[in-house]
Parts: C-alpha cells; structure tokens; sequence
C-alpha cells in the first residue's frame, strides 16, 4: 500500500509584519463574527501591513466541532488550499443552524450522523469533503492546533493574539476599525 502526499494549506492572509492569530470554533456564534470581519480587516489594514492566521479551537460544547474542523482542514489539502478551507468555514458561518445543537444539548442535529453533517457541508459549500475527511493521518494536523492553542494557554474561542501576545481585552463585538487600531497603532 503506498501512502498519498498531502499537505494542509496554512490558513494564512497577509503578508504584513504584525501577526494576528485568530482562534476560532466554526460554530460558536462569536467565532463566526469574528470570522466574518477578517476580510474587511485585512481590507482596511493593508494586506501588507498584517498577517492573519485562523487557528481552529475545536471545543466539546459544540458538538460537531471535531467533524467539522476536520472537514475545514480536508479542504485545505485540496485544490484552492486554504481558499478552499475559507469557503467551507463560510458555508458553517452561514448556515450555523445546519451543524449546531441546539442549547448545545438537542434539538434537530440530534438524529444527524457524521456522514450527514459532511454531506451537509459539501451541499453548503460546493466543495467534495469525503475523500479528504478520510485521509488516515489528517489528524496530525489537528492535533497541531489544538497543541498550539494549549501551548499558548487558549481554551475558548475566540481568542486573538497580536504578535505571540493574547489580548484578553478584544472581543468579536469589536468593530473592525478597532481592531486596526490595535494593530497599526498611530
């Protein structure tokens, strides 16, 4: 059996000097708010003033959280890498209702398999997730963000970072504008 090369497109835009790591879970309705004003911010920032880099916060509550990162990142081996993996960020985003219990503990999603949610996503998205889900080792990729996240002492999302630095005072209610002016400062 002769094993495939694969390689997870880092989810990264920008090429600027100032870093900003945004820890994300794509279900939790603050992550989607915040994934929602990356564009935007890279936008008024400059692309080459800031980098941004989505780290995927897969966390417990949020019950399909496993799947659907692991779905994120199957999309960023394949073609398109990581701007495949934004559209299928941005399909949960839109369609949060389609991959979340409700109250974290019922509702519809009770009755919905792991096979269903990726289905789910692939209608969503327009993007093909099977083959890439199972690719056997792809969980070495999501080891490494939930290891980065624990090695910088983030537990919930979302959680930014300026520079290797947590700024426990951002929130996703922030407006963009703030958000540069943390960045670029005068």
């Amino acid at each position: 059996m002769t094993a495939t090369a694969w390689r997870a497109d880092p989810l990264v835009w920008g090429t600027g000097s100032r870093i900003f790591e945004v820890f994300l879970e794509p279900t939790c309705p603050y992550s989607v708010r915040v994934f929602n004003k990356l564009d935007e911010l890279l936008a008024q920032a400059g692309e080459d003033r800031i980098t941004i880099k989505i780290r995927l916060q897969s966390q417990p509550w949020h019950l399909y959280s496993g799947v659907i990162v692991r779905c994120i990142l199957a999309a960023s081996t394949l073609e398109g890498g990581k701007e495949t993996a934004k559209k299928v960020m941005a399909a949960v985003a839109a369609h949060r209702e389609a991959f979340e219990f409700t109250h974290h503990a019922g509702g519809p999603n009770m009755d919905v398999t792991p096979n269903q949610i990726i289905e789910r996503l692939e209608g969503h998205s327009g993007v093909a997730l099977k083959e890439a889900f199972a690719i056997p080792d792809l969980d070495r990729e999501i080891k490494w963000h939930c290891k980065y996240a624990r090695q910088n002492g983030i537990h919930v999302s979302p959680t930014f970072m300026i520079d290797g630095l947590i700024q426990a005072d951002m929130s996703s209610g922030d407006a963009v504008s703030a958000w540069v002016s943390r960045l670029l400062p005068a």
